[in-house]
C-alpha cells in the first residue's frame, strides 16, 4: 500500500484488463506468467503491449523489444498474450522477430511504411481523434497514390503530384503533406532513408482561407429557440449549451466526467485535452446547465450516450437537426467555439485572456481574433477624441462606434 492508502500496481503481475487499466504513466508492467510479455504506459496515458527477448543465447545476447500494438481494439490482454506466445515461440526457434520487422521496413513499400507509422508511432503517441484522422488521410490519399512505391524511392516529384492533385481542398492537401512529412521523417530515424532526404521538403503548402463563421445576437437567439424546440436527448442540448457557454472543444465536452468538476470553484480539471492537462472554466450559465442535468448511476460521464456506462460519442445528426430548426444550416459545431471567442474579443477582453479561456497552447492561434479585439479600443479612442474636440469647439464630433456587448 502507498502512503495515500491506494494500492499501486507492482512491476510484475498477471496482465489483465484490471492491471492494465490501473497502470500509471511512465510505468511498465511485466506479466508474471509469460516471461518477456509486458505492457508499457507512456506519459500521455497510451498503453502498448510489447515483447522483450534476447536475440541469441546467454546474457551477452542483444536485448530486443517487439511492439505488439496499442491496448484497445483489437488488442485486448488475451489477444496480446496469444501474440506474445507466438513471437516468443519464434524466438525459441532461433528467429529474431524485431530485427526481421526492421529489415522488412527497409525493403518495404510506402504502404508498409504507412502501417508501421500508424502502429508504432501514431497509435502510441497521438490522441484518439488525431490518430483516426491520420489513418483516414493515409487510407484515402497516401496509400492509393504512393503505396506501391518503395519507401526509399519516393521523390519530391511524387509528393508534389499528390499534393497538387488535392488543390481543390487546400486544407486537406496540406494535412496530407504534413502526415507524409512526419512519416518520412520517421523513416529517416528508422534508417529507411538517408538523413535529410525527406521528399516533402520544399513542397510549398497551399494558402488556406480561414473560415470564420461568427454568430450575431439574433442568430444566438435563434439557436436558443432551436434548442428549446429540440425533442431529443437532454444531454445533447446540454452539450451544445456547454460548448457555447465555455468555448470548449467538442471532445472536451463529450469527454467531461463528474469527478473532474468543482462546482465551488466553477471549473473542471481536464487531465488530457488536445493541448494536455487543462482547466475548463465554468461560468454561472454553464454551472446551471450542469446542475439541472440528471446523473446516471454507474456512468461517470456528464454527457451520457445510448450505451450503458458510455458517453455520447457523436453530436453530428442531432446538431444538424438543431441548426435546421434554428435556420443556421451553415454553422458547424466548431463555430460555437469561434462565437465564444469573437464575443469575448468584441467585449474588450485581451487576447491573452481569450487564449487562456480557450486553452490555446500557442498564442498565434488566438491572433485570428485580433481584429475583433481592436473594435472596443477604437470605439473608446473615438469617444475620447470626440469629447476633446467638443470641449475645444472643434466642429461636430464624429459618429461613435458603439462597444458591442456579449449576449452570451
Amino acid at each position: 500500500m502507498s502512503e495515500t492508502g491506494q494500492r499501486s500496481v507492482p512491476n510484475r503481475a498477471k496482465i489483465t484488463k484490471t492491471t492494465v487499466d490501473a497502470l500509471k504513466s511512465g510505468a511498465v508492467l511485466w506479466d508474471i506468467d509469460l516471461r518477456g510479455f509486458g505492457v508499457r504506459c507512456r506519459e500521455g496515458g497510451t498503453k502498448t503491449y510489447i515483447v522483450q527477448y534476447r536475440a541469441g543465447s546467454g546474457r551477452g545476447a542483444p536485448l530486443r523489444k517487439y511492439t505488439i500494438g496499442k491496448h484497445g481494439s483489437p488488442w485486448t490482454p488475451d489477444l496480446a498474450r496469444k501474440e506474445a506466445r507466438r513471437v516468443l515461440g519464434l524466438v525459441a526457434n532461433g528467429a529474431d522477430p524485431a530485427s526481421e520487422r526492421a529489415s522488412e521496413k527497409k525493403a518495404g513499400t510506402v504502404a508498409q511504411l504507412c502501417d508501421a507509422f500508424l502502429t508504432e508511432h501514431v497509435e502510441a503517441k497521438r490522441k484518439g481523434r488525431t490518430a483516426t484522422e491520420y489513418r483516414r488521410l493515409i487510407d484515402l490519399f497516401i496509400k492509393p497514390a504512393l503505396g506501391d512505391l518503395k519507401a526509399s524511392d519516393v521523390t519530391r516529384t511524387h509528393v508534389s503530384r499528390l499534393h497538387h492533385s488535392l488543390r481543390t481542398t487546400p486544407y486537406q492537401a496540406n494535412r496530407v503533406l504534413a502526415v507524409c512529412s512526419a512519416m518520412f521523417t520517421l523513416a529517416e530515424r528508422w534508417g529507411l532513408r538517408p538523413d535529410g532526404s525527406n521528399p516533402c521538403q520544399h513542397v510549398e503548402k497551399f494558402r488556406e482561407l480561414a473560415r470564420e463563421r461568427m454568430l450575431s445576437a439574433e442568430e444566438l437567439a435563434r439557436l436558443g429557440d432551436g434548442l428549446a424546440a429540440y425533442r431529443g436527448s437532454p444531454y445533447v442540448v446540454a452539450a451544445v449549451k456547454l460548448l457555447v457557454f465555455t468555448g470548449a472543444r467538442l471532445s472536451e465536452v463529450l469527454g467531461l466526467r463528474w469527478e473532474w468538476i468543482d462546482f465551488k470553484r466553477g471549473e473542471a480539471r481536464l487531465p488530457d485535452s488536445k493541448t494536455g492537462a487543462k482547466t475548463l472554466h465554468l461560468p454561472p450559465p454553464a454551472l446551471a446547465v450542469l446542475a439541472e442535468l440528471p446523473r446516471i448511476e454507474g456512468n461517470s460521464h456528464v454527457i451520457v450516450g445510448d450505451v450503458a456506462g458510455r458517453p455520447l460519442v457523436n453530436l453530428g445528426k442531432a446538431w444538424r437537426a438543431i441548426r435546421k430548426q434554428a435556420g443556421l444550416d451553415d454553422v458547424r459545431i466548431h463555430d460555437l467555439r469561434h462565437a465564444f471567442a469573437s464575443i469575448a474579443a468584441s467585449s474588450g477582453m485581451g487576447l491573452p485572456i481569450i487564449g487562456k479561456m480557450l486553452g490555446h497552447a500557442d498564442a498565434k492561434t488566438t491572433q485570428r481574433y485580433a481584429h475583433l479585439a481592436a473594435d472596443p479600443v477604437k470605439a473608446a479612442a473615438a469617444a475620447v477624441a470626440n469629447s476633446i474636440a467638443e470641449a475645444m469647439g472643434g466642429g461636430k464630433p464624429a459618429a461613435v462606434m458603439p462597444i458591442r456587448k456579449s449576449n452570451v
